[in-house]
């Protein structure tokens, strides 16, 4: 349907050290899914000080990587953190699938629940999130929700940090998602649909309509984070098929960013001195991979006065 995307390569910026590797922890989430590794890294963000931030998923640590590659665990605790986003005055937002929306103090290195219901229920299982421009958090609420159990949703939780709106329902695994430039439109993955969906927003923020944007194909799972550059073009993690892949904004294929190290790519964002490198966590080897794009990412809210 359109001609192959171009090839881009990636090498190892980071990696998590033996040191770290919980091999034999217990885990409850490599239990359920019958699986040992000593880490599953998550919710890549950048800090002002140029600090790499993520998650381990399976044990339940917050990392910090420092601009040389270091790891240092900031904190353990028990949950299951996936997403990270880092608020304009240095909190760090993380969504837990056990836990619901949790807050980070980098400082005090303590974490606590900020938002464990909406719509007068519990929250299902949080997979991911972002903050618009205006502060507004957009998150997915997975749970375990996939083609045959299609209970996944999407909210907004207003700058207000109370009002929180119901965006979508119906879904068979939301999982990462980001505005484009003019912020009217929310893309969301939905990993059990290998698809990308475009979710239409009022200028009131209502969402106006809801369509499939990019559907891919092959790889055991599918879509995973997501981020966009400068340009408008959507960087998609294709997990377990060891990619990223660089969509124009009419949906064409543009690049497939290759992974390195393990097919387990899991999420991605944008960083160093000029946004120009996009850097991809990868769960299977424990790494940061790192890739030369040709537009700068977006701004993130975190960077902005």
């Amino acid at each position: 349907m359109y001609p192959p995307a171009e090839n881009l390569g990636t090498d190892v910026y980071a990696r998590l050290p033996d040191s770290l590797h919980l091999t034999d922890a217990p885990s409850s989430w490599l239990a359920a899914r019958h699986v040992k590794m000593h880490s599953f890294l998550e919710g890549p963000s950048f800090d002002r000080a140029g600090n790499l931030w993520c998650v381990d998923l399976a044990h339940g640590r917050i990392l910090r990587v420092d601009p040389a590659g270091n790891f240092e665990v900031v904190i353990r605790y028990e949950g299951e953190p996936n997403g990270l986003k880092i608020h304009r005055d240095g909190r760090i937002f993380v969504a837990d699938h056990l836990h619901g929306l949790m807050v980070l103090d980098p400082q005090a290195r303590t974490i606590k629940p900020y938002l464990q219901h909406a719509m007068r229920e519990g929250l299902r299982g949080l997979n991911d999130l972002f903050f618009a421009s205006n502060g507004d958090l957009y998150f997915t609420d997975q749970g375990e929700s996939a083609l045959e159990n299609p209970t996944g949703r999407v909210f907004r939780l207003r700058a207000d940090g109370k009002t929180v709106d119901l965006l979508m329902d119906g879904l068979a695994g939301p999982n990462g998602l980001v505005l484009n430039r003019a912020e009217n439109v929310l893309y969301v993955a939905i990993t059990h649909d290998n698809a990308i969906y475009a979710l239409r927003l009022e200028p009131d923020g209502r969402m106006k309509k809801a369509s499939r944007y990019i559907q891919l194909s092959g790889s055991t799972a599918g879509p995973d984070g997501l981020a966009i550059d400068e340009a408008g073009n959507l960087g998609v993690v294709h997990a377990l098929a060891g990619s990223v892949w660089l969509f124009r904004r009419k949906g064409e294929p543009l690049y497939r960013i290759r992974s390195c190290a393990g097919l387990r790519t899991t999420n991605v964002a944008f960083g160093g001195p000029d946004r120009r490198t996009l850097y991809i966590t990868e769960a299977e080897q424990g790494v940061i991979l790192r890739a030369q794009m040709p537009q700068p990412g977006k701004l993130m809210y975190s960077h902005t006065n």
